[in-house]
């Protein structure tokens, strides 16, 4: 049996079973879920209705990701899954789809940042840097006036700087992997970080009470 998209085959509201006066249609099929994983990148295409393509990613490495606040999009390297509203399962398999939170490499948002504000994004870093300052390469007046400027806004979360001191970055994949073919989002900040990091914290209390 293949897999069909139809609705004839459900119960009316009432209750009732419809009539079934029609096959299967071939614009009324389904399939087989992309169930895209964490891997070396491969990726399938798909003739589909109009002749159009569709790619299917069975497993993806990479994606790009935006930091929305500072308005920067760099391409890293997707490292775990770690929260799935809608099935656990989906954690434990560390399949991409739509919506799960996954953690990312901090490496090229940090790199950015410390080249962009001339100033290291962690107290971690501060020590390191300041070692380095006897080498640090001359800049010219407008430069360190910019740089200047670009300081007075370089503020950042709490939250996301402790991540950047693990290395490791939150984040939601908006993309479709398996029609797209791409595992692209953006990286959690604010209110909507916070929350996810709560569901973390209480989803790994219940294992350990369970336990």
């Amino acid at each position: 049996m293949g897999i069909s998209r139809s609705s004839r085959h459900k119960r009316s509201a009432t209750g009732a079973q419809r009539a079934y006066y029609r096959k299967k249609r071939k614009f009324e099929l389904g399939r087989q879920p992309a169930s895209t994983k964490l891997g070396a990148k491969r990726v399938h295409t798909v003739r589909v209705r109009g002749g159009n393509t569709k790619y299917r990613a069975l497993r993806l490495d990479t994606g790009n990701f935006a930091w929305a606040s500072e308005h920067v999009t760099r391409k890293t390297r997707l490292i775990s899954v770690v929260y799935n509203a809608s099935n656990n399962e989906l954690v434990r398999t560390n399949t991409l789809v739509k919506g799960a939170i996954i953690q990312i490499d901090a490496t090229p948002f940090r790199q950015w940042y410390e080249s962009h504000y001339a100033q290291p994004i962690s107290k971690k870093g501060a020590a390191a840097k300041t070692a380095a300052t006897a080498e640090e390469e001359k800049k010219s007046n407008h430069l360190q006036r910019i740089i200047a400027e670009r300081k007075q806004d370089a503020k950042i979360d709490p939250l996301l700087e402790s991540q950047f001191s693990a290395g490791r970055l939150y984040a939601c994949i908006s993309s479709r992997p398996g029609q797209s073919g791409r595992g692209d989002g953006y990286i959690l900040e604010g209110k909507e970080l916070e929350f996810y990091v709560r569901k973390l914290r209480s989803g790994k209390q219940k294992h350990a009470h369970n336990a």
